[in-house]
């Protein structure tokens, strides 16, 4: 599958937390060309902080693989990872990071990997379906301005 086709997953999934209330944020991760966690934003749901799509991803793809190092890995994720996610990317040693849409109110990966010696840097990839995955979370706080 393409790099497009495994983002249009993550969308779904993105999706799947819009049904849910949820800020629609979408995250899968890839291993030898198989999608190995597929999640998304559950802050609300779990009522938990660390709730992000990117943490749920990682931990779904370590108990995949039983390891904590996901290298070999690709993560596509709708949104611009925040700081949290963007160290626990960094610790995991994933390979690869696929970004559908950056918003500069919660970015933080591409800001810490430019600016810091951090001890990881994977492969990113930036604007994948940039449109469709910028568009689902700003439709979704329209709605909730609306409200």
């Amino acid at each position: 599958m393409s790099d497009e086709e495994y983002m249009a997953e993550a969308l779904k999934e993105a999706e799947i937390a819009m049904s849910e209330d949820e800020v629609p944020i979408g995250c899968i991760i890839v291993y030898e060309g198989q999608i190995i966690a597929r999640t998304h934003n559950q802050k609300e749901t779990l009522k938990k902080a660390t709730g992000h799509a990117e943490i749920l991803a990682i931990n779904q793809a370590s108990e995949y693989l039983d390891l904590w190092h996901l290298d070999g890995c690709t993560m596509y994720v709708t949104l611009e990872p925040c700081m949290m996610c963007t160290g626990a990317i960094i610790q995991s040693r994933m390979s690869r990071l696929v970004i559908g849409a950056n918003v500069s109110k919660w970015s933080g990966f591409i800001e810490l990997i430019e600016n810091n010696p951090v001890n990881h840097h994977p492969d990113v990839q930036q604007g994948i379906l940039k449109e469709q995955c910028a568009t689902i979370v700003s439709e979704f706080f329209k709605r909730k301005r609306r409200k």
